[in-house]
Parts: structure tokens; sequence; C-alpha cells
């Protein structure tokens, strides 16, 4: 298959690249300059998302993976805020008015969304036939996947990933937490009792690939593999390390280092994949324990 990525440099989107080739098929890739750490075998193509996407030039495509958006994860300011929902909305509804306009459009676009989509919900169990949160990352995550969404006036199969926290090497909530755990002072946010749905890397990429390949999927899908209290998860990141993990980070101090993001770290999504599993998909990482000892390896 020949597909095109966006984001394909980030934690991500590299991943995909890496089994995308390992696979046999052709890739293609959006960006503002070429990635120096991407596979040469993926072909740059330049976007200024200013301007439409050039889809035009690009060999016949069979698949996107819309990946690309601000990182969440940064102290939350007014302009911060407004990169964040612009980047998501206002560039997949360009990518997708670009696809419109193809002469020969690709089956299906797999756009990234996040469990953020439920918003903070204690410790109800959520599926993704669950309705959206009220908070500002509801309202981003559930206006990306409207504008994904639109590619289906286009005859384009759209499947939303929504994503949990991702486990991997180099990059996602572990490079920022695991200096601190490291050193021995780690331990849970708060009460430790918000839940945490997580997923390894390695399964997210598989997934994406997953819902491309199979044309029976035309709904969103939780891109997360369970979800675990904070304290559970604090632990055994601390086993998984050979360190301590009995320091807290209370609410207040959280608020002082990331202001309103504070919020999303500590809001509670209890988030189960029951149409992935339902749809076939296999974890190969399916147990909390191994995939941390993977990822911290």
């Amino acid at each position: 298959m020949n597909y095109l990525l966006t984001g394909a440099s980030g934690f991500i989107g590299s991943k995909i690249v890496e089994l995308l080739l390992s696979q046999g098929h052709s890739v293609n890739y959006l960006g503002r300059k070429r990635s120096q750490q991407l596979d040469s075998r993926a072909a740059f193509h330049h976007w200024n998302t200013s301007e439409p996407p050039p889809l035009d030039s690009i060999p016949r495509l069979d698949a996107v993976v819309h990946l690309a958006g601000e990182p969440v994860a940064q102290h939350w300011s007014p302009e911060v805020k407004r990169r964040i929902y612009n980047s998501r909305i206002m560039g997949t509804r360009s990518l997708v008015s670009a696809i419109g306009r193809l002469e020969y459009k690709p089956s299906v676009l797999v756009s990234a969304s996040a469990t953020g989509y439920y918003g903070s919900r204690g410790d109800e169990l959520l599926t993704e036939q669950s309705s959206p949160g009220s908070d500002f990352l509801a309202e981003v995550c559930r206006d990306w996947e409207r504008e994904a969404s639109r590619a289906r006036e286009f005859n384009v199969r759209v499947v939303p990933i929504r994503v949990g926290i991702v486990l991997g090497r180099n990059g996602g909530a572990l490079k920022q937490m695991l200096p601190i755990f490291r050193l021995g002072l780690g331990g849970k946010l708060g009460s430790g009792k918000q839940w945490m749905p997580w997923i390894h890397l390695h399964d997210l990429a598989r997934l994406f690939v997953f819902a491309a390949e199979h044309a029976e999927i035309e709904s969103p899908l939780n891109g997360v593999r369970q979800s675990v209290t904070n304290q559970v998860f604090t632990r055994e990141l601390g086993r998984a390390l050979n360190r301590p993990s009995l320091f807290t980070v209370p609410r207040f101090a959280l608020k002082a280092a990331f202001g309103e993001m504070s919020d999303a770290l500590l809001s509670s999504a209890r988030v189960l994949p029951e149409e992935t599993t339902k749809a076939g998909f296999e974890f190969q990482f399916p147990e909390l324990g191994p995939a941390l000892k993977e990822a911290v390896s």
C-alpha cells in the first residue's frame, strides 16, 4: 500500500514509519522540513501548513495517517491553547479538503484523537460508545474527530484512534517522568486514585496500521490496552526501574508548575478498548509491568 503520514517525525509517527517500511509498504510524509531521523526510503513532501497540503504531487494514495498537532504537554497559556486547538482542527480541515480534491482518493483516513475525548469521569467505565466530556481537551478531540469525519463525504473510510498514555523509549510521558523516578523521587500525583489509560508504543503503531488495513472498521477505536490508577502506575514504574516511588506530588504543586494543564494530569479516564478488541486486534504488550520494563530498558 502507498501511505501518507502527517506528524511522521514524532514519537508515534516515526514508529509507524518504521513498521510500514518493514512490511514493504511505500511511505510518504508531509512536513515543514525533511526529517534526519526517518529512514530515507520515506519520501518527503514539503507542507507549509498555511497552505493546502500538496497531495496532488504524491503518487496515488491508498491510506492517510494523520498525527500532526501542537504538543499538549506544556504550560497552557491562552496562546498555547489556541495553537493546540487550531493545529488539530484547521490542519485536519485543510488535509480533508485536499483529499476531497483528488481525482483518486485514498480508501481510508486513520486520524489520531485522544482519550481526552471523554474528559475526567472518575471511576466510570468508558468505551468507544461513551459520550464526550466538556473540558478543553474534550472539546479539542470532539472537534478534531468531526473534521476528520468530513472525509466520509468523499467516500473515504475514517477511523479516529483515541490514544492514551503511550509507553515507549525516548519519548511520550515517560521521557518527562524517568529522570525523577530514576533518582528515586517519583510517586503518585495528588490522591493517585485517578485512572490512566495506557498502551505500549509498539502496539499503538500496529493499531494504526491494523485500522488502515481492515476495511470493516468504520468507527473510533480506543488506542489503549487498559486503565490503571496513577498509584498503581507509579508503583509499577518504580519496580521497572528498581527504585522507590514513595513521594506524592500535591495538587497545588502541579498547579504552580503546569497551570491549567494540571487538571489534565489529575483527570481520571477509565477507558477500555472494547471496540478495538472486538475488531480482533491482539496486544503484544498486554500487561503494564512488562510494557514498562521494555520501555525503560
